[in-house]
């Protein structure tokens, strides 16, 4: 159900598997479709399925966000028609855009507008002009201390969001041009290949390799501000955003979680900071690059860089155990191929699909008729579950 008090809490999300995993914990979802996207992967949704997609956010009791955020070249115009109207076809709640072209096409068609952090929007009086084109909410620049996002709620009448986790770029406002000038794929039109995560070596005008506190020098920590939920309430702030569109179900999950349990904390008065450490640990053990507040409180530093990893810092990864070969939904039961490990009895797991989002404890497990307490890599077996599965679903131990 949506959360009616407070700030609103929007997760990034691909796919069914990903709504399936925040459904309980958020209130709305932001996601794109295969045209005009900053995710050019998250191809999942397109325009022929984004109105039954869009039914199913409505059916969890969630608001639809389309991102249309990506750069619109001139032969992409006519694309920009064919989204809007596919969204104003299936009846989105917001169009996520700071293209002009998008934005006065989604105007046309009665859509409300939220501006992206694309179009860096630092202060109130451009927050006060994207609210004479008819936009009702303001994502603002990433880059923002609380302060300064204070101060333009406090002249502005327009909605504030902002981003409260997840990837930061190493770029104002994302308008990256690094992956385009190495790779000729462009972050602004949705293919950025992350050259900011690789490992870089740095070089003296002597030719010799400088000592560096570690090899990833343009990647930035991820956003965490599970700490600070009290403050962004205060300042002002209508709308949590997390990012993570591209993340799995379960660091969807955990995070939205632990930020719907932080807002009712605060709301209830019971926001401590005992709570804070636990919600910290279990953030952390997600998916993430080590936590900064970016600028929140200032200009980070160094110390919002993360040199010594360039992608996962968590220590608690899931393994691959393997793949469902078909489901009976009469006995609650699939059929799995053991491929990359074994799994036991009491073992929680998670199986995931591009539908399908099932986390439960391994129950029973059958080969060849008879149960056993922990079946062996290479091994067909039969796994009792919980939900629904399908074929090619991927079964991970947590």
């Amino acid at each position: 159900m949506i959360n009616n008090s407070g700030p609103e809490l929007i997760m990034g999300v691909r796919n069914l598997a990903g709504l399936e995993a925040c459904a309980r914990y958020a209130d709305a979802v932001y996601f794109s479709t295969d045209r005009l996207s900053l995710r050019a992967r998250a191809r999942e949704i397109t325009l022929e399925n984004l109105g039954a997609f869009t039914e199913e956010v409505r059916a969890r009791g969630l608001r639809a966000y389309l991102a249309v955020n990506s750069t619109v070249n001139e032969e992409r115009i006519g694309e920009a028609s064919e989204v809007v109207e596919a969204a104003s076809d299936a009846g989105v709640d917001a169009i996520i855009a700071w293209d002009p072209a998008v934005i006065l096409r989604a105007g046309k068609a009665g859509l409300p507008v939220h501006i992206s952090t694309q179009a860096n929007v630092t202060n109130h009086e451009t927050a006060e002009f994207y609210r004479g084109l008819g936009a009702k909410r303001i994502v603002l620049s990433r880059e923002l201390s609380l302060e300064e996002i204070r101060k333009v709620r406090e002249n502005s009448e327009v909605e504030i969001e902002a981003f409260v986790h997840g990837a930061m770029c190493m770029a104002v406002s994302g308008r990256c041009h690094l992956s385009a000038y190495i790779l000729g794929k462009s972050g602004n039109c949705g293919e950025c290949t992350q050259p900011c995560r690789w490992e870089w070596e740095l070089h003296g005008e002597n030719g010799i390799v400088a000592e560096s506190r570690g090899k990833y020098l343009l990647s930035a920590k991820d956003l965490c501000m599970i700490g600070h939920v009290p403050e962004l309430v205060e300042a002002g702030i209508s709308a949590f955003k997390v990012e993570g569109r591209l993340r799995d179900p379960g660091y969807l999950e955990t995070v939205s979680r632990c930020y719907r349990e932080a807002i009712a904390a605060y709301e209830k008065g019971d926001y401590t900071p005992e709570k804070v450490e636990a919600w910290t640990r279990e953030l952390a053990s997600v998916y993430n690059r080590g936590f900064s507040t970016g600028f929140y409180f200032g200009v980070p530093g160094l110390e919002g860089f993360s040199p010594e990893k360039g992608m996962n810092a968590s220590e608690n990864k899931r393994r691959a155990a393997g793949i469902v070969t078909n489901y009976y939904p009469k006995a609650g039961a699939a059929a799995v191929r053991l491929l990359e490990e074994g799994l036991a009895v009491g073992d929680e797991i998670l199986i995931e699909g591009s539908t399908t989002y099932l986390r439960q404890q391994v129950r029973s497990v059958k080969k060849e008729g008879l149960l056993l307490d922990r079946a062996e890599k290479g091994d067909e077996v039969g796994l009792s579950v919980e939900g629904k599965v399908r074929e090619n679903d991927r079964i991970y131990i947590m």
